[in-house]
């Protein structure tokens, strides 16, 4: 009998050993035909980081330094105008957001232009997240 209240005990006190959370996400592939692509997570909250897929993280304001993965044949901007950017994600529990790059396609961007690209959240979805703390 003990030894079954102590397990009931243990998972009843489970949720307390855990702490909200929402997930910022970089691994979808957002539609090309949108003009939305893949970025990489440099950074997180000034912090340098490898980039993963998913980034579960403590409700409130977080800084994403990205760089863009745009693979358009029309981008014909040098390679050293590519720089990365910081997107401010403001996580909420149990939400998921998905970020990407938006190729600004409205006008030509040649040389050291900066503006061909924004970091987004393209896509926020209710998920389950919990964190230990």
């Amino acid at each position: 009998m003990f030894l079954s209240l102590a397990a009931l005990h243990g998972c009843a006190s489970a949720p307390a050993d855990s702490v909200s959370c929402g997930t910022v996400s970089s691994y979808l592939a957002p539609d090309n035909s949108a003009q939305l692509y893949r970025v990489v997570v440099t950074h997180l909250d000034g912090v340098p980081v490898i980039s993963r897929p998913n980034y579960p993280l403590s409700p409130g304001k977080h800084e994403f330094t990205v760089a863009e993965l745009i693979n358009a044949p029309e981008l014909k901007v040098s390679l050293a105008a590519r720089k990365v950017k910081v997107l401010t994600v403001d996580v909420s529990a149990d939400q998921r957001y998905h970020i990407a790059a938006q190729f600004n396609t409205d006008r030509i961007y040649i040389g050291s232009n900066q503006g061909y690209w924004q970091p987004i959240i393209w896509q926020t979805e209710v998920h389950e997240c919990e964190m230990k703390p």
